[in-house]
């Protein structure tokens, strides 16, 4: 009799970690030149990790959602722009797994076990209400065609497709996958924040895009899913990769450090109780970190798990996914931008050597943390709790008119 085995976190990182290795290499020479991490992600396909929770039935390795967050960890410690860039990515995967009766799922899923990547193109900086869209679909023969401009638009200079949010002439909401090399299709890189610098956050425009039924998938509705907690939960993975990188530097450092201060208690950097207290907080932040990120992801495990199985208590697992992840964002920023800037309390001036590159764990934690900003997340749960309100799942930026 066979039987299959599915992959444990450890066989998965040990699987993953020469290609994790090989970005960690490159990661400061392409924060100071800017360069997209265009190689890095097409290594990642390679290797099979943008497959990695796809089931093993269609090629994938099966890998369960803490399989998934604990491997992101680890990649962002390697280079935090790439498990947001792919946030996209592995949430279309997650709705697939979720959705049973999505049209082509099986394609799909084919297609990414071969090494397709899946991009976003949802916010807008139009003017349209709040949960409002410019983008739009209109009758074209059989088919559509997709008109509008997408801002933030994470991964998609990366992948072969990317998915769109668009209004149709009704007024309803749909989810558009397109191809991005289609002619009809610009992405820019016009990302232009302080952090997160190569995660190709920028603009793509439709002019018109060619869409065909079984690209579309149907309006999201109202019900409860664990597709919320999952997308912020990436976001915390890499945050706390970045708390990892930056443990990691901080102990690297002072190893290296020759130079000390008249008024330290020891001899060295190295030798120094109070440098050595430092590191020593710096790592307990990250690990602290870690750790919380894998409480949300047994959480969204469970939820997944009940949903797939028709379980009667899927909404309340998935309450509980959801609102576990908002209340640990709140703290994993903060342990996360603590650990980021005491960094430099383990040496002097020469901490702030562009050379080395330091300041970019601050810089890209500030910008992980400036998405889905936590003071309006902490008055969903005040809400939640003290009145009874219902938890907010998706929500839409916009103007307010």
């Amino acid at each position: 009799m066979t039987t299959t085995t599915l992959p444990t976190p450890t066989s998965l990182l040990e699987r993953f970690a020469p290609v994790f290795e090989r970005i960690a290499a490159g990661a400061v020479e392409r924060e100071q030149s800017r360069s997209l991490p265009h190689e890095p992600v097409r290594w990642l396909a390679d290797s099979g990790f943008t497959a990695v929770t796809v089931p093993t039935s269609s090629g994938g390795a099966g890998a369960s959602a803490t399989d998934l967050f604990a491997l992101l960890i680890r990649l962002a410690e390697a280079d935090s722009n790439i498990p947001q860039l792919l946030r996209a990515h592995f949430a279309f995967v997650e709705e697939l797994l979720l959705e049973p009766d999505v049209v082509r799922r099986d394609e799909w899923f084919t297609r990414i076990a071969a090494g397709e990547v899946f991009g976003n193109a949802s916010h807008e900086r139009s003017t349209a209400a709040v949960g409002s869209l410019s983008t739009h679909i209109v009758p074209d023969g059989d088919g559509w065609r997709l008109h509008g401009e997408k801002h933030y638009s994470t991964g998609t200079i990366f992948a072969d497709w990317t998915t769109v949010s668009a209004r149709t002439p009704d007024g309803h909401t749909v989810g558009v996958t397109v191809r991005v090399d289609d002619p009809d299709v610009e992405v820019r890189d016009d990302w232009n924040g302080f952090g997160q610098r190569l995660t190709g956050s920028g603009t793509t425009k439709f002019d018109g895009v060619r869409v065909e039924l079984w690209q579309l998938r149907p309006e999201r509705t109202e019900r409860r899913t664990v597709l919320p907690a999952f997308l912020q939960t990436v976001l915390l993975a890499s945050l706390a990769g970045v708390g990892a990188a930056a443990a990691r530097d901080a102990a690297s450092f002072v190893r290296s450090r020759t130079r000390h201060y008249q008024h330290g208690v020891g001899a060295t950097a190295a030798t120094d109780p109070l440098v050595q207290s430092v590191v020593g907080r710096i790592a307990s932040d990250a690990i602290a970190a870690e750790a919380l990120v894998l409480d949300a992801a047994g959480a969204i495990d469970a939820a997944h798990g009940a949903i797939e199985s028709g379980d009667d208590g899927a909404d309340a697992l998935i309450d509980a996914a959801e609102l576990r992840t908002i209340a640990l964002q709140a703290v994993v920023v903060e342990i996360v931008l603590r650990a980021a800037t005491t960094l430099f309390e383990v040496g002097g001036a020469s901490a702030t050597d562009r050379d080395k590159s330091l300041d970019r764990h601050w810089r890209n934690a500030r910008t992980l943390s400036s998405h889905n900003p936590v003071v309006f997340q902490q008055r969903v749960i005040g809400d939640h709790l003290v009145n009874g309100s219902p938890l907010t799942y998706f929500w839409a930026t916009g103007e307010t008119g």
